[in-house]
């Protein structure tokens, strides 16, 4: 659960709607009982309560900890799997063209035009990983901001949990976790190592 920003201008909103009641009210009259400066000090402090409640509720920690970090990373592993792709895809496209020198002139003519074709296209890493790369500066800024926000509100607000990282996930959804980042990932030999020991 997230809070969204009209929520949270809302809830500002209450707090000072709040404050400026018991204002007006103390400087409007001096008589004024102590029950409604109580009851008018009694609101604002159970929307202060609810206000923390739905802090801690949105977990911003584990989007700092955990899912911005996950993010990137991954944004990461996306630039460097599209560029070996592309190197991959550049050498063949050098192999074809080596390779149309043994042909007659007008197969050597389509191939030579059609590898340009793909060379061409290839072009697309270059401005996707840039694109990216943009992509995952502003995510780790983003991260920066929500952490030193975690941090203040920590701080500032007594008794506010600290969310520890909890999988919430059930049944199946537990146990898929998509491709694995390289340094995450299971590797072949402990597979076959498991297997051996079944057998």
């Amino acid at each position: 659960m997230t809070m969204d920003s009209s929520k949270t201008d809302i809830g500002r909103d209450k707090v000072v709607k709040i404050i400026n009641s018991v204002i007006e009210k103390v400087e409007a009259a001096e008589d004024m009982s102590r029950e409604n400066i109580y009851l008018e000090l009694k609101a604002l402090h159970n929307l202060i309560e609810e206000t923390r409640k739905e802090i801690s509720a949105s977990r911003a920690s584990d989007i700092s900890g955990t899912h911005i970090p996950d993010a990137t990373d991954e944004l990461d592993a996306v630039v460097a799997a599209t560029e070996v792709a592309t190197g991959t895809i550049m050498d063949s496209c050098e192999a074809l063209t080596a390779y149309s020198e043994q042909l007659e002139p007008t197969h050597k003519d389509y191939i030579i035009g059609e590898v340009t074709k793909v060379l061409e296209a290839c072009s697309f890493q270059d401005i996707t990983g840039q694109r990216i790369t943009k992509v995952i500066r502003s995510i780790k800024q983003i991260d920066e901001k929500v952490s030193n926000l975690m941090a203040v509100l920590e701080d500032k607000i007594p008794g506010l949990p600290n969310s520890a990282l909890v999988d919430t996930r059930e049944g199946d959804a537990k146990l898929l976790n998509g491709p694995q980042m390289a340094d995450k990932a299971v590797s072949q030999s402990d597979i076959d190592k498991l297997l051996a020991d079944l057998f």
